[in-house]
């Protein structure tokens, strides 16, 4: 007796016992969701095509770019829409930093009335049309707890939790475990943000904000704020705070490049595209920086001193991106912004410099980006650096792993980047989906109830 009470103990926590047990192979992706939600107990599902992790513009890209070619896809999403970060954590003021021509999405052009440089509404209207268009039906509110490679199924096993909200706040829900052949990660290099370890930062007695809660200077009109970090966030930050009659101070603490959006009446990306299709880095690196000194002056001379190394080999060689300049440095020049070096700590209405310099300050906005936060659920130190959360090969081939996984999202170089990893994915997992029915499949893949 005792072994059969054994034996059904191991059936209950056995998945693939329990889709059998179910029959049922026509579960959707919104039933899947709603039921873990409504915490009627975990549940087990069979993805056809790829599974894409991330509904961002990365996510979306190789969604489209496999409807495409007639192979589906499931798309999770941990939010509760597309392009969490742009619809939640950027400032109003955001606009694209380079010319729309190099941030479309595969398959679909930016509208002609949308302007060179579309806001962040106009390119969160884009990426709707783009799900409306390509059909793309993500599962929301679907966080992953963890993926990982079953060697003796050779399937991918992806585990959620749905998120359910309940009088505003966040309910864990029953979790939800995904099978599939291929594992598409699009969480990108903007996943989590970063604070960094300021001594005293405890000890500050105004407001500390990083730029994912920041939407506009209003609310620091007349106050003398300290902007952490000077990306292109970071600059133009202090050029919103200017705007409504804050006192930003910009702390420098590496050497930058900061170029102008714009030379020769044409975009400086789109300029330094041409001229590294037909010169060395090098070489264009240092007409970059004649033409910028010629339009901005010595940057140096106002606190901004530029790395050795020219903005495109620095590109090349780390992923730094320079500053697109869109009116800050005016506001540095005329004094409207002032720069000061690291931070040596924090006091309680102020901050000490690394000069000794003390000054006061009412709030501070932490312009310190994000990083990736793949290491935390993918269980794959393999394709991915456990300390950086980036593919380990370099830019362009990160984009494919071992085992049926993928990247997207990760080269460091903006939408259009992306998209290029969107389009090889595509292509790879076609060869693999039609020759699917060529190749032998786990028995057991085919008993778990089914995802479209």
């Amino acid at each position: 007796m005792d072994c059969w009470r054994e034996a059904e103990g191991k059936r209950v926590h056995d998945p693939f016992y329990y889709c059998y047990s179910r029959g049922d192979s026509s579960c959707k992706a919104a039933k899947t969701a709603a039921t873990a939600a409504a915490g009627e107990g975990e549940m087990f599902v069979r993805v056809e095509g790829p599974l894409i992790v991330g509904a961002g513009p990365s996510g979306l890209a190789v969604a489209a770019c496999l409807k495409e070619k007639g192979v589906p896809s499931v798309v999770l999403e941990r939010s509760d829409c597309i392009a969490s970060l742009w619809q939640h954590k950027t400032y109003d003021r955001l606009r694209l930093h380079l010319p729309k021509q190099f941030c479309e999405l595969p398959h679909m052009p930016f509208p002609p009335s949308f302007p060179t440089y579309p806001t962040k509404q106009q390119f969160l209207a884009y990426l709707e049309a783009y799900v409306r268009h390509f059909d793309i039906n993500p599962v929301f509110n679907q966080a992953v707890d963890s993926a990982e490679y079953d060697h003796k199924l050779g399937l991918w096993r992806v585990r959620t939790t749905a998120q359910k909200g309940v009088q505003g706040k966040e309910k864990e829900a029953a979790p939800v475990e995904y099978v599939c052949r291929w594992l598409v990660v699009a969480t990108g290099e903007n996943a989590e943000i970063v604070i960094p370890d300021i001594e005293g930062m405890e000890e500050f007695n105004g407001p500390v904000v990083h730029t994912s809660a920041y939407r506009r200077g209003d609310a620091f009109r007349g106050k003398k704020v300290l902007v952490v970090g000077c990306g292109n966030s970071g600059m133009e930050i202090c050029l919103d705070l200017c705007n409504y009659d804050a006192h930003p101070t910009l702390v420098v603490r590496d050497a930058v490049h900061v170029l102008p959006r714009e030379m020769l009446g044409s975009s400086t990306f789109g300029l330094s595209m041409w001229l590294m299709k037909w010169l060395p880095v090098r070489t264009a690196d240092r007409l970059l920086l004649l033409l910028s000194r010629l339009t901005l002056g010595d940057t140096a001379r106002f606190g901004l001193e530029r790395p050795q190394l020219g903005p495109l080999e620095l590109k090349v060689l780390s992923g730094k991106t320079p500053v697109l300049d869109v009116g800050t440095l005016a506001k540095i020049k005329s004094g409207d912004v002032k720069v000061r070096p690291a931070i040596k700590r924090l006091i309680g209405h102020g901050a000490q410099f690394i000069n000794e310099r003390t000054e006061n300050f009412d709030a501070i906005v932490l312009a310190t980006g994000y990083k990736s936060n793949v290491p935390s659920w993918l269980k794959d130190g393999e394709h991915f650096s456990e300390k950086t959360g980036m593919p380990r090969r370099p830019f362009p081939y990160g984009w494919k792993g071992e085992h049926g996984l993928y990247a997207v999202g990760f080269t460091q170089r903006g939408i259009l980047g992306a998209s290029m990893d969107a389009k090889r994915i595509a292509h790879d997992i076609e060869q693999h989906w039609n020759a699917r029915d060529h190749v032998k499949q786990p028995a057991i893949f085919s008993r778990l109830p089914a995802m479209p």
